[in-house]
């Protein structure tokens, strides 16, 4: 009985690829987004369902997998009803189109009966009663959980101050997350992006396209110049400071125009991560913010893995989007290893 997966809401591929290189066999990814077809098949070679997973059915599903196989449905619902910021506008978020999709992703579940499920999101889910709701239904479906883990992503060799909420549930028994693969404090920016090429602010390298980064303002430059590894604006000269940073409410707000240090780990990958102003994203020491491909490495893709489809004009946003909206590869793996763990532990081979 072969063991198969499906990913709902894959992306770029984030998931799907540390599950193939844990060593499952990922047979389709389904999103919304028809932008993620390219750079998921083409890397992966899966195939890519757009479609919304509202209007997603129970045999679009089980066409996927063979007649004997052992499904397994993975997904990571789109977290930003469920973010810090989000969670702040209280009942308000219950108006994004996005907050329901954790139920559509359970409407599967009851549908499909797949015999193990892995969800990831933000850790405030945890606190929503759409996940009280979630797991409910999984008790009732028969599922053994325990209920998820908060995941600090160094903790895996994930060079991010990343915390992930990771949900296992089985048909079989009792099934857990692995635990810590690294030492939090050997794990750094320097061992994932410090051999790359020297690049400058607008610049492309000529060997690699991805490795891009976007231009800065002459204001910008300045205040990059005389930002130092791990500190804030308040390092800079008083002229360059912002107005909302001189205000008493925006004093607090230290970690965006920062750089990142190379001995240390690095934040976390958003969708912005190639802007100077909305993070800690600036170069260790280059006067740049980060390029698309160092970006990437940080989200532990592999270095070869191709985001630019040669067919379609591409914008720096457009895939810093694709990027920072994936799964770390390297999450998808120790949840693909955590998977693998449990059929090994239930005599099942994959």
């Amino acid at each position: 009985m072969p063991v198969q997966v499906v990913d709902l809401f894959c992306g770029v591929g984030g998931l799907s690829r540390g599950l193939q290189q844990a060593g499952l066999n990922v047979v389709a990814g389904f999103d919304l987004d028809e932008t993620c077809r390219y750079t998921y098949e083409y890397n992966n070679n899966i195939p890519f369902h757009q479609g919304d997973i509202r209007k997603v059915t129970e045999n679009d599903i089980n066409d996927c997998y063979a007649n004997d196989a052992i499904k397994t449905l993975v997904g990571c619902a789109p977290c930003q009803p469920f973010s810090q910021m989000s969670t702040k506008l209280g009942d308000s978020v219950r108006d994004d189109e996005k907050y329901g999709l954790l139920l559509e992703f359970g409407r599967l579940i009851k549908d499909v009966k797949p015999v193990i499920i892995s969800m990831e999101n933000v850790p405030r889910i945890r606190k929503t009663d759409i996940f009280a709701e979630f797991i409910n239904m999984l008790y009732e479906e028969g599922y053994y959980t325990d209920g998820g883990d908060v995941v600090y992503c160094p903790d895996y060799g994930i060079a991010q101050n990343r915390h992930r909420f990771v949900l296992l549930a089985s048909r079989l028994g009792d099934i857990h997350l692995l635990q810590p693969t690294h030492n939090r404090k050997s794990v750094t920016v320097r061992q994932v992006i410090g051999g790359l090429p020297h690049v400058k602010a607008g610049e492309v390298c000529p060997t690699d396209p991805m490795h891009i980064t976007a231009k800065l303002s002459d204001k910008n430059l300045e205040r990059i110049r005389a930002s130092v590894p791990g500190g804030s604006w308040w390092d800079w000269p008083e002229e360059l400071r912002c107005p909302c940073h001189r205000k008493k409410s925006g004093q607090t707000y230290t970690s965006v125009y920062g750089r990142m240090r190379w001995d240390a780990i690095g934040p976390t990958m958003t969708t912005q991560f190639f802007c100077y102003g909305t993070g800690r994203y600036g170069h260790p020491e280059q006067d740049r913010a980060l390029t698309l491909r160092e970006g990437a490495l940080l989200q532990t893709f592999p270095m070869n893995y191709n985001f630019i489809n040669p067919d379609v004009h591409f914008s720096i946003r457009d895939i810093a989007r694709h990027i920072g909206n994936a799964v770390p590869v390297r999450l998808g793996e120790v949840i693909g290893q955590s998977i693998l763990q449990h059929l090994e532990d239930n005599n099942i081979n994959n």
